[in-house]
């Protein structure tokens, strides 16, 4: 089921330079048809080709645009803008139309993805949000789809969360991950707002929390048999890690019926790492 989420009112998030521009298309009777075209000229690291997100958040925020009294109070307060234009504003909408590619569509440098035709005062006061949903979510599914290519089939999540610059981009990133091909992400809220699988399994600490590795990997095979996946890198992945995990597997998850679902690696060389994990 689809789920309605209310954004924050985001109309004064708009750089003050598309104001100064709209107040003076105000005053000066200079309230034209405009067409602006949202392009990019480059892919990231010369890939072949990008992946367009965040065309949900931006229709979101075209319905729901409105400046508050608020808003209009503390534009007054900067002295510069015009009476009438404030008045314009306490009821404005965006009265134009938007045609964009579809979200998850391959797209390529210097092609439309997404045009606005309204008047342009319009065009100016959305401009910023526009950009700025479609660059930040566009970049992420970029990078995802090229991961997920990579992998050839095998399982990618998204887990960005912690390294993301803020929580917006955090909810938003595990948004475009999951469009461009990521299976889940480990990040919660995202499930509840989105329906994207929350996925996880245990930190380092779980692991430390214990009085050996091994104890740390049946205690958790015991909580959760169905989904045994462990995370071995905590002291030393091929000398114990792995090890530990093979143990309990053969210990208790296949007697009781169920299998070691994998193992998790998250330093070191991984590609060797991986190699030699298989091996064992």
């Amino acid at each position: 089921m689809k789920r309605v989420i209310k954004m924050r009112n985001l109309t004064m998030l708009v750089d003050y330079y598309e104001l100064t521009m709209a107040n003076s298309y105000f005053v000066h009777n200079k309230n034209d048809l405009a067409s602006f075209d949202l392009f990019f000229r480059n892919n990231p690291d010369n890939g072949g080709f990008s992946i367009i997100a965040g065309l949900e958040q931006v229709i979101q925020y075209i319905n729901e645009l409105k400046f508050t009294k608020g808003d209009i109070e503390f534009l007054r307060s900067k002295g510069i803008f015009d009476d009438g234009f404030l008045k314009y504003l306490e009821t404005f909408k965006f009265t134009g139309t938007m045609h964009a590619v579809k979200e998850g569509t391959p797209i390529f440098p210097k092609e439309p993805i997404l045009t606005v035709v309204a008047p342009i005062i319009e065009c100016q006061i959305i401009e910023t949000m526009l950009l700025l949903t479609i660059n930040h979510q566009s970049l992420i599914a970029t990078k995802t789809a090229r991961i997920v290519h990579a992998a050839k089939g095998r399982t990618v999540m998204e887990f960005g969360s912690r390294r993301a610059q803020g929580y917006d981009a955090a909810n938003f990133g595990a948004r475009a991950a999951y469009i461009a091909g990521a299976v889940g992400s480990a990040n919660t809220y995202t499930d509840r707002l989105f329906n994207i699988p929350a996925l996880g399994t245990m930190a380092h600490s779980y692991v430390q929390s214990f009085k050996s590795e091994y104890d740390a990997f049946l205690a958790y095979a015991k909580t959760y048999p169905y989904n045994s996946v462990f995370l071995v890198d905590t002291y030393s992945t091929l000398g114990s890690g792995i090890p530990n995990a093979i143990k309990v597997a053969k210990e208790y998850l296949i007697p009781n019926g169920y299998r070691l679902k994998g193992i998790r690696i998250d330093s070191g060389d991984l590609a060797y790492l991986s190699k030699e994990a298989r091996k064992m």
